[in-house]
């Protein structure tokens, strides 16, 4: 006689059933919620953030990264708002000029580590002098992900229409320099239009007009930070040439004057790579893009770069690391070359750079991009910066008249400034 085998077959049903049921009421697993903050608000830019954070949630499917624009005249100020206000972001683009302010404050989570540890990563690639503002006591503290030259973008259709050499006449004569780049730009603007507009300046964003005066070795400040060189022959001279520029020759649009290049306004304005995107498809022009002029020191570049930080205080400091490490491999390094030059040692020739940039030729990229990142100087920065560049902003507002006193301009701005460089 065998053992009856219903009440064992109930039992299991039962427990089977109380297995589902708990799979079926069990709380999904928490999502991480990542937010960075952005200076733009481009379609093309955030389309390619987003995907990488798309394919990062293919990998991770608990985490999700939102990116914030704000606004790129008020970035820096809106962002440390947030940080007062305890709402810090998990990550953050850091803009060169202030760098040395978040590294040194301590806000930053050390990314060394992580960036190191990632599989295929290879930090080693990445140049140390593209690091050094990123980095303190041998720590890296944020990714230097954009190491973008200042170049030249030209409307060719404007210049040949006022009857002046383009750039690109001038380069092939060897006499491109910023006295022909101005008398170019003269001529447009005498038959109508806009010469030459140095973008984000804006007779507020003075760091900007590094992109001429470096032409002159001019600088701001000494290379140790603590004396300010506004005084100096170089910078006055620069300065003389640019006040020519803008009320003389008017060449530059003036203040108050808002001038679009993208819209076909202008001849010539210095910007990165990036803004190839605002390049107009619907009504294009002729357009070029070209090295900075030669100034009286010979041929220069200006770097303007960009950091991704990651937040101390958040509360997902390490996983917002791993994003990162993630969104900087040499895979979407690659990818992000299209609008910001990595400082990657394998991604900075002409072939690689080409595959994601096909508004530019091969001989603009290495002329530009590649030399450009080879020899030049970092856009200047400083501790302190904000408050330091709205004293300059405030002191330069006699310099942006007619009849400027430049010389005496710089002495009352140097002797405001020399404090906050030696604190």
């Amino acid at each position: 006689m065998t053992t009856p085998r219903r009440p064992l077959i109930r039992s299991l049903l039962a427990s089977l059933a109380l297995t589902l049921g708990l799979i079926a009421h069990a709380p999904a697993q928490a999502q991480t919620k990542l937010r960075m903050t952005i200076w733009s608000a481009n379609e093309a830019h955030l389309k390619l953030f987003n995907g990488i954070a798309d394919d990062y949630k293919r990998i991770k499917p608990d985490v999700s990264v939102a990116f914030e624009s704000l606004p790129f005249p008020t970035y820096t100020t809106a962002l440390t708002t947030q940080i007062a206000g305890g709402n810090a972001p998990d990550m953050a683009w850091i803009f060169e000029t202030t760098a040395q302010d978040f590294v040194n404050s301590g806000a930053l989570f050390p990314l060394g580590r992580t960036l190191a540890a990632a599989p295929g990563y290879n930090l080693s690639e990445v140049s140390a002098g593209a690091t050094e503002r990123w980095t303190k006591d041998g720590m890296l503290y944020a990714y230097p992900f954009s190491t973008s030259p200042f170049a030249m973008f030209v409307n060719n259709d404007l210049i040949k229409k006022a009857g002046a050499k383009t750039p690109e006449e001038l380069i092939a004569a060897g006499q491109w320099t910023w006295a022909n780049a101005i008398a170019s730009s003269e001529a447009v603007a005498k038959s109508g239009k806009a010469g030459l507009i140095v973008r984000d300046f804006n007779y507020q964003d003075w760091q900007y007009l590094a992109s001429v005066w470096n032409g002159w070795g001019a600088s701001p400040w000494s290379a140790d930070g603590k004396r300010c060189t506004l005084t100096d022959k170089p910078m006055v001279d620069a300065l003389s040439f640019i006040h020519d520029a803008i009320f003389t020759k008017k060449a530059m649009p003036g203040p108050g004057q808002s001038v679009d290049f993208f819209a076909g306004d202008a001849a010539m304005t210095i910007t990165q790579i990036s803004r190839a995107s605002l390049l107009p498809k619907d009504k294009p022009f002729a357009w070029d893009l070209v090295p900075l002029p030669k100034g009286p020191v010979g041929d220069y570049a200006l770097i303007g770069q960009a950091g991704i930080g990651v937040f101390s205080a958040g509360k997902n400091a390490a996983e917002a690391a791993a994003f990162v490490a993630f969104l900087t491999n040499p895979d979407n390094s690659a990818k992000l070359t299209q609008f910001f030059p990595s400082a990657r040692k394998s991604l900075l020739n002409a072939d690689v750079l080409k595959k994601t940039n096909a508004l530019l030729s091969s001989a603009q990229l290495d002329k530009v991009v590649v030399s450009g990142i080879a020899t030049g100087k970092v856009m200047p920065g400083h501790s302190g910066f904000a408050r330091i560049q709205q004293t300059v902003r405030a002191g330069l507002d006699t310099v942006w008249t007619p009849q400027a006193n430049i010389p005496a301009a710089m002495q009352s701005i140097c002797a405001q400034i020399t404090p906050l460089l030696q604190n």
